[in-house]
């Protein structure tokens, strides 16, 4: 398991452990949810050597302890048991070790979490605070080859030269209230309320990602029987258009994706063509190879700025390079910050938390891909 740097510094190499535990529960979260291929602990050891089966409700269970040791250790607190609850909710260190350590823990997994969802078509970079990413754009056109003579010396001079493309985070916040007794009195889970925070920010950097693809798939070349972006599927573009993305990225693998709605359209143009009842296409609704390209789906998240929308276009599929250089680029600046308000701070008592955690996307790449509206 990569352990981020800052994470690391801040919890120092003996202190580990709540951090790779919490990503193994957030993995057991995202599988209960149907993610495919997330790597989580099913069973636990026993002291008497017995192997037995591990829920999710008792990992919440000793995710809560462990988080709960974690920020006592942060804070310095080792005496917790001498004075009750209620004082130790007021103790300023308390509060702020308390979304120290949430703040640890999203940046433990939102790389890998973002990673999983739209890694495909996006390539991200984590750099310190203040700093700003570039990425070097090289010419994909090769140099003229042309007829020579014997007396001849030398022919037409070429030279090309690396663009470069800089990419500079902007802060985004979210502001959250706890109560920090029920916390450290065990009426209330952090460990759950970890995990919406983590994926309220995946699916803003889903957000941010898709749009900026999108945008940028948009805008290509739809010359006739040459463009890379073609209206109406029919067998004979798709096959073009992969040759095409294949041959313009230096013979790199294309795939297909988009959403399993758009995949669907991905048929043989055959109209006598069968299929068993326990084919590919049957299970999971589309094919997985058609014409030599693999075809790969994108899960679908949903639009919370509309009640059961959905963001991904199922009127779209995209035919990219993933092993060429990606389409867009994601820039994570440093570890999530946190500042909490005071305890009396609000009329009505509640105490907030507003985590910052800043982020940029750029179209930064020499890579070809094309697009088909259905």
């Amino acid at each position: 398991m990569k352990i981020a740097n800052q994470i690391v510094a801040f919890a120092g190499e003996a202190n580990l452990a709540p951090y790779k535990m919490f990503a193994d529960y957030y993995n057991h979260f995202l599988s209960l949810n149907g993610a495919k291929n997330v790597d989580f602990q099913t069973t636990a050891t026993t002291p008497e050597g017995i192997v037995v089966p591990v829920s999710f409700s008792e990992k919440e269970e000793k995710m809560n302890a462990a988080l709960k040791r974690e920020i006592m250790r942060v804070a310095g607190v080792t005496n917790i048991g001498d004075f009750p609850i209620e004082s130790w909710a007021n103790h300023p260190t308390l509060k702020w070790a308390t979304f120290a350590v949430i703040s640890a823990m999203i940046d433990m997994v939102l790389p890998d979490a973002i990673i999983g969802d739209v890694g495909i078509y996006s390539d991200v970079r984590t750099i310190g605070w203040g700093d700003s990413a570039a990425f070097d754009v090289k010419p994909r056109d090769l140099f003229v080859v042309s007829k020579g003579g014997k007396s001849k010396r030398t022919t037409e001079l070429h030279k090309q030269f690396v663009g470069q493309i800089t990419v500079m985070p902007e802060p985004r916040q979210m502001t959250v209230f706890v109560s920090l007794m029920k916390v450290l009195a065990g009426k209330e889970s952090l460990a759950d309320m970890v995990i919406k925070m983590v994926r309220s920010f995946e699916t803003q950097l889903s957000y941010d990602i898709y749009d900026a693809f999108a945008t940028a798939m948009g805008a290509v070349t739809n010359t006739a029987s040459t463009g890379l972006r073609v209206a109406g599927y029919t067998q004979a573009e798709f096959v073009r258009l992969s040759q095409t993305v294949a041959a313009w990225n230096g013979g790199a693998k294309p795939v297909a994706i988009g959403t399993q709605r758009a995949l669907a359209k991905i048929l043989p143009l055959d109209a006598n063509y069968r299929y068993e009842i326990d084919s590919d296409f049957v299970k999971v609704g589309y094919l997985r190879n058609f014409q030599g390209t693999d075809i790969m789906v994108l899960p679908q998240i949903a639009d919370w700025t509309t009640p059961f929308a959905l963001k991904l276009s199922d009127s779209k599929i995209w035919i990219v390079s993933p092993s060429a250089q990606k389409i867009v680029k994601l820039v994570l600046e440093g570890s999530a910050l946190s500042y909490t308000s005071d305890v009396y701070a609000n009329a009505n008592l509640v105490q907030t938390s507003t985590l910052i955690k800043s982020w940029g996307t750029a179209i930064a790449t020499n890579a070809v891909a094309a697009e088909i509206t259905l």
